[in-house]
């Protein structure tokens, strides 16, 4: 067996899909099994390549279903308790960064500015096991229920300052629909009471409201058909990449050299108002360096998108 941690959320296992099959490809007759959420197993399954999941919140004692693994691989931080917690399942062999305090003095050292998918393909290749960075791509759902075509606003997060104001979600709203988008809301249970303000406030329809209505794996199915995604630096900004889905991704505080799409597909396109912020804000709303992104630059990053799209499907013709 084949262990990887990553115990995280959406945009954490979508920036270790290369490293995720590299790992596949290096051991080729082995069960690579991969403790994360349990939550995750629709996107799981799209990633492909990982036999099992074995449900892991935390990074408490590890599940008696991961002893001895011939590898244990470390894709979920630097240690200590990460790395504590794979050497408790007794692995032949642990790849991880470098982590003293956890008594292991192998890897590489870590890198604090490092891009999220770079961080796991270098820590691959220290130990001989090439990772492609552009690998990026997911397996594309049935579309099943979920409506095509449309335009994805997803205004949550999960860190409050990571939110661009509802208001200015709004205004971009209805200068989509006016445009001839079909724009719906996604966003999680709790952020579905924001979701519909926005919705009333730009005079969408009430089927527009997804936000709580969607499990990951039809959220991955909308995302995947969807026309655009604008979104925040956030879990459907890394799905829109894996689907090659036109995007516009709203950065702050942390830049999007850090966990941004990447720079050579002009179908995804990043707004980012200024240097590297501090990594928590203890303001209230959204970070300084995302409420200085006003709506008409987000309108303007659509179109250029959108024309790279045409551009690029007038190529390929």
């Amino acid at each position: 067996m084949i262990l990887a941690l990553r115990a995280l959320g959406v945009g954490d296992l979508a920036t270790a899909v290369p490293a995720l099959r590299a790992l596949r490809a290096a051991h080729p007759g082995r069960d690579l099994v991969l403790a994360a959420p349990g939550w995750l197993a629709p996107l799981v399954d799209l990633v492909g390549g990982v036999d099992r999941l074995v449900p892991t919140d935390g990074l408490g004692r590890p599940d008696p279903a991961l002893r001895t693994p011939r590898v244990a691989v470390n894709l979920h931080g630097r240690g200590p308790e990460s790395h504590r917690m794979l050497a408790g399942t007794r692995p032949g062999r642990l790849l991880a960064y470098a982590s003293p305090e956890a008594g292991h003095h192998d890897g590489p050292g870590w890198r604090d500015d490092e891009h999220e998918v770079d961080r796991w393909c270098r820590l691959l290749d220290w130990y001989g096991i090439p990772a492609d960075r552009t690998d990026l791509d997911l397996r594309r759902p049935a579309p099943g229920g979920a409506p095509t075509g449309v335009t994805v606003l997803h205004p949550g997060s999960k860190i409050p300052a990571k939110r661009w104001p509802p208001g200015r979600f709004a205004a971009l709203a209805r200068q989509l629909a006016a445009r001839g988008h079909r724009v719906v809301l996604t966003g999680s249970p709790d952020e579905r009471a924001t979701a519909q303000r926005i919705a009333d406030a730009a005079g969408l329809p009430a089927d527009a409201v997804l936000a709580g209505r969607t499990d990951l794996g039809r959220l991955a199915a909308l995302v995947a058909y969807a026309r655009l995604v604008v979104s925040g630096d956030t879990g459907v900004a890394h799905l829109a990449t894996g689907y090659r889905t036109p995007s516009v991704v709203l950065f702050g505080p942390v830049s999007p050299a850090q966990w941004g799409p990447p720079p050579d597909r002009p179908r995804h396109r990043v707004l980012w108002a200024g240097g590297q912020g501090p990594p928590r804000w203890d303001g209230v709303g959204s970070h300084p360096t995302l409420a200085a992104i006003g709506v008409d630059e987000v309108v303007a990053t659509v179109d250029e998108v959108e024309r790279a799209v045409r551009v690029c499907r007038a190529v390929a013709a």
